[in-house]
């Protein structure tokens, strides 16, 4: 069976190589290279799209054979360029390619029936290995699914190809033969159509899902681990893409993909080596990263060229293959990763400091558990009702009426997509909702969280203008805090920030101060209490010149962000533009010359020169987006509400906050700290839900709460420091100082969320923690 394809393969690799050569001979038939590079291609995806590009192609030279009389075949004058061919849309590159099969290098009718005869034959060829389900390729592919299925039982496979016709072939296959689920994505699709087989995909009982290039636009496939390349494209910017639908940060699973590679055949050797070469070059960087930037990787070669080299025979096996078995030395490795960071800062702008970005995401993300109290109460105010699942997750059985208006809006489709009926399987945490292919992550964004938040904004707005009462657990504040949003445009009159400020009024001393916007998770809503009225305008008055210095600030970090991403821009876009400008000046010096000739070049002038024209105008247009995005400006504070702060009346003595006390707390806990040779970082005033960020050399993190008794007693953890701990689990610490008064006692208790017995105090909104507890399950430190 093996034999018959490699017959098959030498009968067309020298069909291909003689006519590509003549092709290439004469210029008036250089368009011809294409049509054969493509029946090539066609064949290492697949015997089956071989077979029906080989039909295609022997039915438009019929055709033709009918228009020639009997000198000779006409000739089209219509330029096609290769490269611009491959930039274009998936859809576009198949018209391009069906009517570029249409070229014959043939020069009369006795060579066109010769070429007809042949194409003939190869077709018969083709057709008995599928007849005879003799292609290797596809038991491969049916032994990988096999493999995955016993691995990861039930988890979803993504399988990629290049063609259409081998699309259409595997999903017969797939489903009829095989009893696989399976839905198709390519670019024959609306986009719409797409997202609704990708939501298939990931919501049904789907298995597998058999895409081209056209899954990567627009749609996301992260849920998805499995991956099998059915065929490998020769350009690696598709290869990167594929790859880049599942591998890319945010990815919760352990990746695996599959590459089906033909090794006896010529460009199959040198794609296997390549991958060989791949893996040498991860190995010694110990980052699996290099697969995502291929092209990037292999200094100065075109892999693409490489390829075509070889399938069509122009350079000797043995050359191409050495040219890839490059040196993996320090110095290459040191070449690769500069190389690596230049694209990542551009093409792959998520990959970038990963571990920092991270950290920091998590520091400052609103955690699930705020959403989730949310969406729960502001859900039953709009009339509907969720419920809580066994395995954690929360299904919404029904929508309300109010909720599915605002939805049924033509500008917030646009904007944010349908609602369903009801959604089965829901999580306000976006790790556990991705940890399941069929549930979905109900948080910002989300149409049902949006309609929801447009209902409270449409009906409940003007209660927030009123005035609210909350209550400090802490007994600290007493007094007014106003709430403002506040916006910096840029130079495109688009946002590039926006945030929540507050100003506290003290109503003990009259002061004006800056107050954490976040800390109203700490305070207790309490409802009206009897009081003289407050003049909320005086006090806003008072508060405008804090916004406004709070906004300055905020402005100059997010210009500290801009001219990042604009240096990005002008290093690296701006300098793309240039080196395109430079190849067609080339290309242009080159097509002039042959004019000067007596060749007949003018539509491919016109075409370079048009090019070059448009490169030049998004060049100057890239320079004034630039200008425009580093130029920011402040808008005018928009007052959001106003809250009532009075002191609790349930809290202990021993509960009330002492500024000197806290101090000696959080001094013994970073003297600790350094002596076990980490770095600590106050944090206490960034209401992140620990005091102190602390890392060792080898960038560990301690997220640690700091609480400190004159004598020994409860303490209390509040909501957000519980949420916290809960949140992060073993990097949470929480550091509890005794006797701070007299002798100062360092107790030490890793995870306290799961490792202490905390009881809830709702009225006061905080966890306690008695002091018999913490010397039971702490660690005393001296």
């Amino acid at each position: 069976k093996k034999k018959k394809k490699k017959i098959l393969y030498n009968q067309l690799s020298e069909y291909v190589t003689t006519q590509y050569n003549k092709a290439l001979t004469k210029d008036k038939k250089r368009n011809v290279a294409f049509a054969l590079v493509i029946l090539q291609r066609r064949f290492a995806s697949s015997t089956y799209a071989l077979l029906c590009s080989l039909d295609r192609r022997r039915n438009k030279l019929m055709e033709l054979l009918k228009k020639v009389d009997s000198a000779n075949v006409p000739v089209t004058n219509k330029i096609f360029d290769f490269d611009e061919i491959e930039d274009l849309s998936e859809d576009q590159r198949w018209e391009e390619e069906d009517e570029i099969l249409s070229l014959s290098a043939s020069e009369n009718r006795a060579e066109l029936e010769k070429e007809i005869a042949t194409l003939n034959e190869l077709y018969d060829a083709a057709k008995k290995i599928i007849d005879n389900l003799e292609e290797i390729k596809l038991r491969e592919l049916k032994n990988t699914l096999d493999l995955l299925d016993e691995k990861f039982p039930e988890q979803k496979i993504i399988i990629f190809t290049e063609s259409r016709d081998t699309l259409e072939y595997l999903y017969k296959r797939i489903t009829n033969t095989w009893k696989y689920t399976a839905v198709t994505i390519h670019g024959g699709m609306k986009l719409e159509a797409r997202i609704d087989a990708e939501k298939s995909f990931k919501n049904d009982s789907i298995r597998v899902l058999i895409a081209t290039e056209a899954a990567g636009e627009g749609i996301n496939l992260q849920f998805c681990h499995l991956m099998i390349n059915y065929d490998i494209p020769w350009n690696p910017n598709r290869l990167e893409q594929r790859m880049g639908r599942i591998h890319r940060y945010g990815q919760t699973k352990e990746v695996f993909i599959y590459n089906l590679v033909a090794k006896d055949t010529r460009e199959g050797e040198v794609m296997y080596r390549i991958f060989e070469k791949l893996n040498e070059i991860k190995q010694a960087m110990g980052s699996d990263k290099v697969f995502d930037v291929i092209s990037d990787v292999f200094i100065g070669k075109s892999l693409a060229q490489l390829l075509l080299d070889a399938s069509m025979n122009a350079r000797n096996k043995e050359d191409i293959l050495k040219e890839i078995d490059i040196k993996i030395d320090k110095e290459y490795i040191q070449k690769v990763k500069e190389n690596l960071g230049d694209t990542l800062a551009t093409r792959f702008i998520d990959y970038t400091q990963i571990k920092e970005l991270n950290d920091k995401a998590r520091e400052y993300r609103l955690i699930p558990e705020y959403t989730e109290a949310f969406f729960k109460k502001a859900y039953e105010k709009a009339g509907g009702q969720i419920t809580f699942r066994d395995d954690g997750f929360v299904s919404v059985d029904s929508v309300p009426f109010a909720i599915r208006t605002i939805a049924n809006d033509i500008n917030f489709k646009k904007k944010f997509g349908t609602i369903q009926v009801k959604y089965k399987k829901t999580s306000f945490d976006k790790q556990k909702a991705q940890s399941e292919s069929d549930s979905e992550f109900l948080s910002f964004g989300h149409p049902l969280f949006e309609a929801v938040m447009q209902w409270i904004e449409k009906e409940l707005y003007n209660t927030i203008k009123q005035g609210a009462v909350f209550t400090d657990p802490s007994n600290k504040y007493n007094g007014i805090i106003v709430y403002y949003e506040a916006r910096i445009n840029d130079g495109k009159n688009e946002v590039a920030g926006k945030r929540l400020f507050a100003i506290y009024h003290d109503r003990n001393n009259s002061t004006i101060l800056p107050f954490s916007a976040s800390l109203i998770w700490e305070l207790c809503a309490t409802g009206i209490i009897s009081e003289p009225p407050v003049d909320v305008e005086d006090i806003k008055n008072k508060a405008l010149p804090g916004i406004f210095k709070s906004l300055m600030e905020y402005k100059s970090e997010l210009q500290v962000e801009r001219d990042r991403q604009a240096g990005i821009k002008e290093k690296y876009g701006l300098r793309s533009l240039d080196e395109l400008i430079l190849r067609l000046d080339h290309d242009l010096v080159l097509l002039y010359d042959r004019k000067d000739k007596g060749e007949s070049v003018e539509l491919p002038i016109r075409n370079k020169e048009e090019q070059k024209r448009i490169y030049e105008q998004s060049k100057e247009k890239l320079k004034k987006e630039i200008r425009l995005e580093k130029t920011l400006a402040i808008s005018n504070p928009v007052f959001i509400g106003a809250i009532r702060v009075i002191p609790s009346e349930v809290v202990s003595d021993e509960m009330v906050s002492d500024a000197d006390i806290e101090k000696i707390g959080m001094d013994k806990a970073m003297v600790y700290e350094r002596s076990q040779g980490r770095i600590p970082e106050d944090v206490s005033d960034r209401d992140l839900g620990y005091d102190i960020l602390s890392k060792d050399l080898q960038g560990n993190v301690r997220r640690i709460e700091v609480k400190t008794r004159a004598k020994t007693g409860a303490i209390a953890l509040t909501v957000n420091e519980m949420f916290k701990a809960r949140r992060f689990t073993i990097e949470y610490y929480l550091y509890v100082v005794f006797n701070a008064a007299t002798n100062p006692e360092l107790i030490i208790i890793n995870d306290p969320a799961d490792n202490l017995l905390a009881i809830e105090r709702e009225e006061v909104v905080r966890f306690i923690i008695d002091s018999e507890e913490i010397l039971k399950k702490g660690q005393k430190q001296i």
